[in-house]
């Protein structure tokens, strides 16, 4: 009852409380808008008729097809709603799920760093986003992982490089061992 209102939902009110005052005002006609079954429908991307339903309804889209792993078109879906969107919610919601998407480890085109690019844009478009503390702990969690991988990756090439050196000390001491049989011969 006395729950602090979220970024979205304070946004849902605002644009609820603007579309009344211009549909009173006379500068608005209200018409239904649904939400484009289809990935690659545009027809009402971009237009004032677009509302945080409609948005709301193209991020569930992209639930789903995340779910059902088709992580190309969740990702259409998310850009479709931060286009939509602009600097407002829900594209916190959406620059968050393409960092999840860009990092999921069943996604086969998975890319840790663009996940922790999205992450980052996501903190710094939207600071006050209740994302915001979650989206942190994902970026610092993809860094550690960044850093886990070089060094492993230092370790490896420092290791190939120490059994290089093993197998050329080894034919160097089979060298010397021949040359000594052949001078006690």
């Amino acid at each position: 009852m006395g729950r602090k209102q979220t970024g979205a939902g304070q946004f849902i009110y605002f644009s609820i409380t603007v579309l009344i005052f211009s549909w009173l005002s006379g500068c608005v006609t209200l018409e239904k808008v649904t939400a484009p079954e289809t990935a690659g429908d545009t027809r009402n991307i971009g237009k004032p008729e677009d509302s945080s339903k409609s948005m709301a309804a193209i991020l569930e889209r992209a639930a789903q097809l995340c779910s059902q792993r088709d992580y190309d078109g969740a990702l259409r879906e998310n850009e479709r709603v931060l286009s939509l969107a602009g600097k407002n919610p829900p594209g916190d919601r959406a620059l968050f799920n393409m960092g999840l998407i860009y990092a999921h480890g069943e996604n086969p085109k998975k890319d840790y760093e663009k996940a922790s690019q999205f992450l980052q844009r996501m903190i710094q478009d939207y600071p006050q986003s209740s994302l915001a503390d979650e989206a942190k702990t994902w970026a610092r969690v993809l860094q550690e992982n960044a850093r886990s991988r070089q060094e492993s990756e230092r370790f490896r090439r420092e290791n190939e490089k120490l059994k290089r050196l093993m197998d050329e000390s080894k034919e160097v001491d089979l060298l010397v061992d021949k040359k000594k049989r052949d001078k006690e011969r």
